[in-house]
């Protein structure tokens, strides 16, 4: 059963870093692609950043936002350094187990997602 474990979020002023951890079980990441998507009230989801673990690919378009993985822990994390109040929303990790040639950037090609963990950054 695969799961996915999000983790290291909490508040925070403007101008700092948090760093995102996402735990998975139950499959390894080396053939997988894992995303980093965000919802805060009111809004749609949105998109933050996404890698391909079996080359390393990644969608990244805000330079703040760092994706990496460890294959040997499991884990994919998201660095966001500069952080702005507009950040604060609930990030959510996920996984895609069969990504095609890009790097999936599209919300609903994911097969499973995290429970979420909390940003808040204060001004």
């Amino acid at each position: 059963d695969v799961q996915l474990q999000a983790s290291g979020g909490g508040l925070v002023q403007a101008g700092e870093s948090v760093k995102l951890s996402c735990v998975v079980s139950g499959s390894p990441l080396a053939d997988l692609a894992i995303g980093w998507f965000r919802q805060a009230p009111g809004k749609d989801r949105e998109r933050v950043s996404c890698i391909k673990n079996n080359d390393g690919d990644s969608h990244q378009p805000d330079s703040r936002f760092t994706i990496s993985s460890d294959n040997a822990k499991n884990t994919v994390y998201l660095q966001m350094n500069s952080l702005k109040p507009e950040d604060t929303a609930v990030y959510y990790c996920a996984l895609d187990r069969h990504p095609l040639e890009d790097v999936p950037t599209d919300a609903a090609v994911y097969d499973y997602w995290g429970q979420g963990t909390q940003v808040t950054v204060s001004s």
